[in-house]
């Protein structure tokens, strides 16, 4: 990217709507819309006042053929997304038009951006930080309400507000240390040094309330990966079925009627569950059944939480003893369906295999036990944590890792105070645990990494 280039790109999704939007940005962008663009009021685009809405048409320069008639924004510099002079043009939401368009104007000039090159020119001009403009992404992804409102609290800048009164912190620190090397006549060190050590285990404490959002906030962005496993003919399409409030699994009788599994996202309580109602797990000679019963076996071992269905119409066979087994070291909930129909269940021996984990009674047919399934699944998620838009939540791999390494650097300045070693030995470590923090907002991050960031946004965004 140059300063000099100007862009372009369609910037509503692809497929037939109401409105398609060309989105231009950079020093040409005004031309750009200066030639194309004729407004039915005869005012040229390059006149247009800054953040109004003008009604025209769209011509072809060469042929003087109409393209479509629009309505044109034109956002100059710097009051625009990019910082940059900004025209959208909003045309019909066909594929036609809007391909039309954008033609002309990488005719006249625009290259086509590159995936998140809008929102990257942003970041780059100081309109938003790395952590700020992730969260546009974030939104753009989001699932439910819940993940929608931490997506938007990040950008309106919870996050990088926490981020950098930590840098702040840090960086008192760091001035102090050297103001105590730079004078070492006033004997000041030791003092020094304890003043600041007390402000490392303050800032470690806040570091590690930050990543305590760190795994709730990763659900809320990418989903909390959920797997229904049970035996044959025991609810898990029905469950599926009422957590959709949709009949997507067929639902009969006849054990065995899902033999590969099917994902959905469901939302309960503003959670999004990627959701896998997996194949019955029992001995079969059936080879399609038998993939699909090892597949179910894998997925298990890779999920965030699995919901174990037992019949509570049913004793407690070997089968469930062994499906028991495979819940080893992973977050579950068992679920008790049937609840109905005559219990022959023997809770006391569930309880033998059970580990302790929840156990939640249901009538899925009945639709009875599911808003108390709902609350538990929420009470892990959140974990007594406040609700998302009151305070800021890290949802994404990279800042969680960079805290973490943040805390490590922080415990390494400690053990060179406590070892007694000089000053600027700890400032060594601080000033690592201050660049750290500044990865998750851009301040110390390499080109690469942003590119790789920008990288997985749309075109046009």
């Amino acid at each position: 990217m140059t300063d000099n280039d100007t862009i372009s790109a369609i910037a509503t999704a692809v497929g037939e709507g109401g409105i398609g939007i060309v989105r231009i940005s950079g020093n040409k962008a005004v031309a750009i819309a200066n030639r194309l663009f004729s407004s039915k009021s005869g005012k040229q685009a390059a006149r247009i006042v800054s953040h109004q809405v003008v009604y025209g048409d769209i011509i072809d320069p060469e042929s003087g053929e109409t393209v479509d008639e629009v309505l044109l924004i034109l956002m100059r510099a710097p009051r625009s997304y990019t910082r940059e002079d900004v025209v959208e043009i909003h045309c019909h939401g066909g594929p036609v038009p809007l391909q039309r368009i954008l033609e002309l104007t990488l005719v006249l000039g625009s290259r086509l951006a590159e995936p998140g090159e809008f929102t990257k020119r942003a970041f780059l001009h100081g309109r938003l930080d790395l952590a700020q403009a992730e969260a546009v992404i974030d939104i753009i992804r989001s699932k439910t309400d819940a993940s929608l409102k931490t997506a938007v609290g990040n950008l309106s800048g919870l996050l990088s507000t926490e981020i950098k009164h930590l840098r702040h912190v840090i960086l008192s620190m760091i001035a102090q240390l050297e103001a105590a090397i730079d004078f070492p006549e006033e004997d000041i060190e030791e003092a020094a040094a304890a003043d600041v050590a007390q402000l490392i285990i303050q800032v470690q404490a806040d570091v590690d309330k930050l990543l305590a959002t760190a795994q709730t906030g990763r659900i809320l962005r990418e989903g909390l990966a959920t797997v229904i496993i049970g035996k044959p003919n025991v609810g898990k399409s029905s469950l599926l079925n009422a957590l959709l409030r949709e009949t997507r699994a067929i639902v009969t009788d006849i054990p065995g009627t899902t033999r590969d599994s099917i994902e959905e996202y469901v939302n309960i309580r503003g959670i999004p569950l990627k959701i896998i109602d997996t194949a019955g797990i029992h001995e079969t000679t059936d080879i399609v059944e038998r993939i699909g019963v090892e597949k179910a076996k894998a997925l298990v071992k890779q999920a965030d939480l699995v919901l174990l269905l037992l019949d509570a119409s049913m004793p407690l066979a070997p089968e469930d003893r062994a499906i028991l087994e495979l819940l080893a070291g992973q977050q579950a909930i068992i679920i008790v369906n049937k609840s109905d129909l005559p219990p022959l269940l023997d809770f006391t021996a569930l309880e033998q295999y059970s580990g302790n984990r929840l156990v939640v009674r249901t009538s899925i047919t009945l639709g009875e036990g599911l808003a108390e399934l709902e609350e538990i699944i929420a009470n892990l998620v959140y974990q007594g944590q406040v609700s998302q838009g009151e305070a800021a939540f890290v949802n994404n791999v990279r800042h969680a890792d960079a805290l973490r390494q943040t805390n490590q650097r922080l415990a390494e300045a400690l053990a060179t105070i406590e070892r007694g070693l000089p000053p600027d030995c700890v400032v060594v470590d601080l000033r690592a645990a201050w660049e750290k923090l500044g990865e998750i907002t851009g301040d110390t991050i390499g080109e690469d990494i942003i590119d790789q960031i920008f990288a997985q946004f749309c075109i046009g965004k």
